[in-house]
């Protein structure tokens, strides 16, 4: 529930405050708010003035008076909105601040980027890509030995506030901010088997005046489509306020006058009654957070709450599609290239090898930065400068499947006195016959081939036990011929033995 505000004990103490704070703040604070969009500016500025004023005062906590300006300004603050529909940087009520966008052309090392600008909200987006085997892997209880290819990471520097400090570890507020953005984008990332990468997405928080992870939504969109990621659409985020005349209101309690704000900024979500971020596209909302300082939002306001955040949303997808009008055709060339190809699962342990030996050997011959395969024989290669090709292209041929009448070259490993041996692919030779060299009949298969010799075959058959009979007169009928190759005289002395039933050589 909400909190009511803190009362101080002593009248004679509220009093010398009171008396103070009407003296020397209460004719300026209208100005400080409102006066040319001062806005939280003025506010600093006033309450510097404040703390000289109160300081001088015998027997007054710093505390007792801090509580008193905030009270002053967030009664103001919902009187101007509720009565008179000012805001503090002169706004309508449901209008947003000034948009920019760009993306590309900050630098050519980082594979995308993005600008957003939203009044002085300002994000920088960064997108780095990387292969399947660059993921990271989550395990916990409710996910153990997973692996998480898309992250979004978001980064709140104390200067982004006018502020100074120390840049240390992961706050509760940053990882929150990150979770928030990254549940926003991840609908529109494109399935790993249309896009196979793990992407990675940093945004930096280099001013903020209102909902820095909402805009992150939007520099990360940018960012994304400038990387050449095929996103499904554009998504946008937009920070939802409302003044409400009763804290006490909620659910149930009745009518109460309200004005719903949307793109709040520093005051008005300071002293507002809700911070409610809407990240979303053109066809629906990704993403969804509430913060409130009442009971409840009735679901009739949250409903033109909702309504009013689509329309800032479309406005903000509007100027994302000026700077970008679709994602770019090509991924960066300092992004590494991924191929996909596919394997049979029982050919898993052929392309690993016993060990690894089989997988590390095309990784050290190919200079391939990584292959990862999956349980379901899904091979992803990454590499650059066409190494991942090459890769592809020696494990395509170690887990091709012949079928009988191929035509092929292969090279002569073994002769043997019935025939040579031939090397049709990395890990698949066949039996070349003697009497399959030519159409006709030779004495011996050194006569004909030699070792490290290249030559056509054509696939005979494959027999029972998957053993591979080759022909070299079936692929090439001439090429005995052309080599020279003629019927020897053990030839035609054989014939003549085998008719009298006996072989006498001549």
């Amino acid at each position: 529930l909400a909190k009511e505000k803190f009362e101080i004990a002593k009248p004679a103490i509220a009093h010398a405050i009171a008396a103070a704070f009407e003296k020397h703040i209460a004719p300026k604070l209208d100005d400080a708010i409102f006066g040319h969009g001062a806005g939280k500016k003025g506010i600093y500025a006033l309450k510097d003035e404040w703390e000289k004023v109160h300081g001088e005062l015998e027997d007054i906590a710093e505390q007792d008076a801090d509580d008193f300006f905030e009270s002053a300004v967030d009664k103001l603050l919902h009187k101007e909105v509720l009565e008179n529909n000012r805001r503090p940087d002169g706004r309508k009520l449901d209008e947003i601040r000034p948009l920019e966008a760009l993306a590309g052309g900050i630098s050519e090392m980082i594979h995308g980027t993005g600008l957003f600008y939203r009044g002085e909200t300002h994000i920088f987006s960064a997108v780095t890509l990387g292969g399947p085997g660059d993921s990271q892997i989550i395990d916990t209880i409710e996910y153990p030995e997973s692996k998480k290819s898309f992250m979004h990471h978001y980064n709140f520097a104390p200067f982004s506030v006018g502020e100074t400090g120390r840049v240390g570890g992961m706050g509760g507020r940053t990882i929150g901010h990150g979770a928030l953005a990254e549940k926003g984008l991840r609908a529109i990332i494109p399935p790993k088997e249309t896009f196979p990468y793990t992407i990675r997405i940093v945004s930096e928080t280099l001013s903020s005046n209102g909902s820095s992870s909402m805009g992150s939504v939007c520099a990360s969109t940018l960012a994304l489509m400038d990387a050449g990621v095929p996103i499904k659409r554009p998504a946008a985020g937009m920070a939802m306020g409302i003044m409400v005349a009763s804290r006490g209101w909620g659910v149930g309690a009745g009518d109460s006058k309200y004005k719903i704000l949307p793109d709040i900024q520093g005051p008005e979500d300071s002293h507002g009654d809700m911070d409610f971020k809407v990240a979303g596209t053109t066809e629906g909302v990704t993403a969804i957070q509430m913060d409130v300082k009442v009971t409840g939002v009735p679901v009739a306001v949250l409903n033109k709450a909702l309504e009013q955040a689509k329309k800032a949303r479309l406005e903000i997808i509007d100027v994302i599609l000026k700077a970008i009008p679709a994602p770019r055709a090509d991924i960066s060339p300092r992004a590494p290239k991924i191929v996909t190809l596919k394997v049979k699962v029982d050919q898993i342990g052929l392309v690993i090898g016993p060990g690894g030996k089989m997988i590390n050997g095309i990784k050290e011959r190919t200079k391939v930065k990584d292959i990862t395969i999956e349980d379901d024989g899904s091979v992803f290669i990454t590499g650059k400068n066409g190494t991942a090709e090459a890769a592809a292209k020696e494990i395509l041929a170690l887990t091709r499947e012949y079928v009988a009448g191929e035509r092929l070259q292969g090279e002569v490993t073994r002769l043997m006195d019935f025939g040579a041996f031939v090397k049709i692919g990395p890990n698949t030779e066949g039996l070349v016959h003697v009497s399959e060299v030519a159409p006709f009949r030779i004495a011996k298969i050194s006569d004909a081939v030699s070792i490290g010799e290249v030559v056509p075959v054509a696939i005979k058959e494959i027999d029972e036990k998957g053993r591979y009979n080759l022909s070299i007169k079936q692929a090439a009928p001439t090429w005995a011929e052309k080599k020279g190759l003629t019927a020897s005289t053990e030839t035609y002395a054989r014939r003549e033995s085998r008719d009298r039933g006996g072989y006498r050589p001549r």
